[in-house]
């Protein structure tokens, strides 16, 4: 069950996470991208940290809301997009409530990154990490999505454009996503 503390606990191990292996998830991107998924993530990381401190949310629809406009507004590429839509999606799910159950967030974080992406499942995209989480979420669920995305052809996205170089390299939303998700199970689930 999530509350807002732990909310917001969550959401920062995520921006710590992402300052952290900022240099790793450029270089994911780099090798099939443009090298700036790391750089963009943390940005918007170091925003949503100040902000959750500078106005503590007061609901969980609050903090989810925060989470969208500070990457909307300050991650470039794709990644903006759609964790923020990933994220007003969460936040409408939550509305007022100050506790909600964990897997009909990540469902309608599904369905927002869906409907921003126009994303399918086994396209090698964050969705590979997040689709299967919707349906079961615990650490094996995580490292089995994760670990199932590097073998995918990239087929939707900028890293589609190299084609079958794409397998066996690692996604880097697919990376970000697994980061978001090792906080929830460190911080959110009992």
């Amino acid at each position: 069950m999530l509350t807002v503390d732990r909310t917001v606990a969550w959401l920062n191990d995520f921006c710590d996470a992402l300052i952290e292996h900022k240099a790793a998830l450029s270089e994911y991107d780099r090798i099939i991208g443009d090298g700036d998924h790391g750089n963009n993530m943390a940005r918007g990381a170091e925003q949503l940290k100040n902000a959750l401190l500078d106005t503590p949310p007061k609901t969980l629809g609050e903090a989810f809301k925060t989470a969208a406009m500070k990457w909307i507004s300050t991650v470039g590429g794709a990644s903006g997009p759609l964790y923020g839509t990933a994220f007003m999606e969460m936040a409408k799910a939550a509305g007022d409530a100050t506790e909600f159950d964990v897997q009909p967030l990540i469902k309608a974080g599904v369905a927002g990154i869906q409907k921003r992406g126009k994303a399918v499942a086994g396209e090698k995209t964050m969705l590979d990490v997040w689709i299967p989480l919707s349906e079961k979420f615990d650490a094996q669920q995580l490292a089995e999505a994760f670990n199932a995305t590097t073998n995918m052809q990239a087929t939707k996205g900028r890293a589609s454009f190299v084609g079958e170089r794409s397998i066996g390299e690692i996604d880097p939303g697919a990376a970000s996503s697994k980061l978001l998700f090792e906080a929830l199970l460190k911080d959110v689930v009992e």
